[in-house]
């Protein structure tokens, strides 16, 4: 349906703004901006969960077709107000209680991470995010291949099965294995990563500061990094399993990779010299 078509069917039916949300389980505020056209671009799960009431009209209660509610843990919401929140996909068990069978079982068409059977969803990444990976991993790539290094560079989507159980699936945007043991898994990499490094955005950020920090530390890994893209800053933990201070840095600097004995040194400056311009449109 188009928004038009919304409006319209909406008012064939009788129906208010309010009893669309409940029935839907969109939140009021999205649903008013979407079908005002205050909402430019919504998102698909939003239409699909008001198309799907508007269809069958009001003999209709919706089954829970995704948690829109803004959880606690991730705070910031999406284009449209929805946040970016864990978002159940079968519907039928409560956050907590997913497991590999779950997140498997998820569409392509959309990018999730299980954690100790919470399943969030994740957004696509926009053009500074994507930049700053691929700068970054490429500089780590350029390393570890002028060594011939053991170590093998990812990035995101890879699946890193962080606790070798069935409860918690996550994609770090950058990630470095050393033990190639470790990557025989079929799915992505089996076991705690050295190194891992996360870019933020105000989705995720509490997500990454907090939860996946604690998930990361608990499995083992020696190194992680996040990345500010807005206030330009690097907060490193080269020591995530020793002192756990951080070491603060800006795009001004070049920054050591602690498991390469510091050899290799991610230079920021240079990075953003080449995407200044995206700060900029």
């Amino acid at each position: 349906m188009t928004i038009e078509e919304m409006q319209a069917r909406k008012r064939e039916l009788g129906m208010t703004n309010e009893e669309l949300a409940a029935r839907s389980g969109v939140p009021l505020g999205t649903v008013q901006k979407v079908l005002a056209g205050v909402t430019k671009a919504p998102r698909l799960k939003t239409l699909l969960a008001l198309e799907k009431v508007l269809r069958k009209g009001r003999g209709f209660e919706a089954e829970r077709i995704y948690d829109f509610n803004r959880l606690p843990d991730d705070p910031a919401g999406g284009p449209d107000g929805v946040a970016e929140s864990p978002a159940p996909y079968t519907y039928k068990k409560k956050q907590g209680e997913y497991t590999l069978e779950d997140y498997y079982a998820v569409p392509d068409d959309r990018r999730v991470e299980l954690i100790d059977g919470v399943i969030y969803d994740m957004s696509a990444p926009g053009k500074i995010h994507q930049s700053l990976q691929m700068h970054i991993a490429a500089q780590l790539f350029n390393f570890t291949e002028s060594r011939d290094g053991a170590c093998m560079v990812f990035t995101a989507p890879l699946d890193v099965q962080l606790d070798c159980d069935d409860r918690t699936m996550v994609q770090p945007d950058i990630v470095i294995v050393c033990d190639r043991e470790k990557l025989k898994n079929m799915h992505g990499v089996f076991g705690e990563p050295d190194y891992l490094l996360e870019i933020i955005s105000p989705s995720t950020r509490k997500k990454d500061i907090t939860i996946k920090f604690r998930k990361y530390l608990d499995a083992g890994v020696q190194e992680y990094w996040l990345v500010y893209p807005e206030e330009k800053k690097i907060v490193a933990y080269h020591d995530l399993q020793g002192d756990q201070i951080p070491t603060v840095y800006t795009f001004e600097d070049k920054v050591p990779v602690r498991i390469w004995n510091d050899l290799c040194l991610v230079d920021f400056a240079r990075i953003y010299s080449r995407i200044r311009f995206l700060y900029e449109l």
